[in-house]
């Protein structure tokens, strides 16, 4: 039996559906290309922007990359809400603020801020919120000077203009003075570079604490392995430490508060 479409009668018949069915699909054909191509368009526009954003934010020079996921801006939130008790709206705005200064002061200054993302962050939101008792900050161990001019910042923002104290050999690269006290401009106001003073030598010499002993301190930052029992002596009342992953079992009257990405945030005992 011949194939209805070889008929010539059948063909004419149908031709009208033919065409229909062939312009629909032409039409078809024409958008999908359209959104094709303005698909290629967003990516390349995607690639762009990425490439910008990774010259910025990546890991090049630094511990770690600085492009959080909301999962890990939403976890360190509730991370610095269980540990300062503020509620969830100051404590992401905070959050947010600490992460822009930790990008504006790493693009602007020499070197960059040791630790992850999380963990910089944390610190930065965290201690303004423990409402420290004075302005007075003891950091031990700097590396560039970054953090504390953050820190300076971000007490400024509550309030608190920071006097600040740190402890470090600076014996060279890349750890140099005029390298920390240029990174320490960045924090401006009173507690910029020229105010801040810098006690040269290990935390571990007794003339450097002996040096540093004049003041008791709100704010004591301690990176690395150090005596917390000397430590905690320099703390005021009620004063804020922060201790980073190498620190030792704590002495007697540093109350811990609870753990934000790496550090433990401790209470140092009121006055009785």
């Amino acid at each position: 039996m011949p194939s209805l479409l070889s008929n010539r009668l059948a063909k004419r018949v149908l031709r009208p559906a033919f065409a229909l069915v062939e312009q629909r699909m032409e039409r078809a054909t024409t958008a999908f290309q359209t959104d094709l191509d303005a698909l290629h368009h967003a990516v390349a526009d995607l690639r762009r922007q990425s490439y910008g954003l990774g010259l910025l934010l990546d890991q090049a020079g630094r511990d770690g990359h600085r492009m959080p996921t909301a999962t890990q801006v939403d976890a360190l939130v509730r991370e610095v809400r269980a540990v300062t008790g503020c509620d969830g709206e100051r404590t992401r705005h905070d959050v947010t603020v600490a992460y822009r200064h930790l990008v504006a002061l790493e693009a602007l200054g020499a070197g960059g801020l040791p630790g992850t993302l999380s963990d910089v962050c944390g610190r930065l939101a965290a201690v303004p919120l423990l409402a420290p008792s004075n302005g007075d900050v003891l950091e031990i161990g700097t590396l560039h000077g970054l953090f504390g001019a953050g820190l300076q910042r971000m007490l400024r923002r509550g309030g608190v203009e920071a006097r600040l104290t740190v402890v470090d050999p600076l014996d060279g690269p890349p750890a140099r003075e005029d390298v920390v006290r240029g990174n320490l401009a960045l924090g401006g106001g009173a507690g910029a570079a020229d105010a801040a003073r810098i006690a040269r030598g290990g935390f571990g010499d007794a003339a450097v604490r002996e040096r540093i002993a004049d003041r008791r301190y709100g704010v004591l930052v301690v990176n690395g392995d150090h005596d917390l029992t000397a430590v905690r002596d320099l703390a005021a009342p009620g004063a804020v430490v922060v201790l980073g992953p190498d620190a030792g079992p704590r002495p007697p009257g540093l109350t811990g508060l609870g753990r934000i990405a790496d550090s433990v945030y401790c209470r140092a005992a009121a006055a009785s």
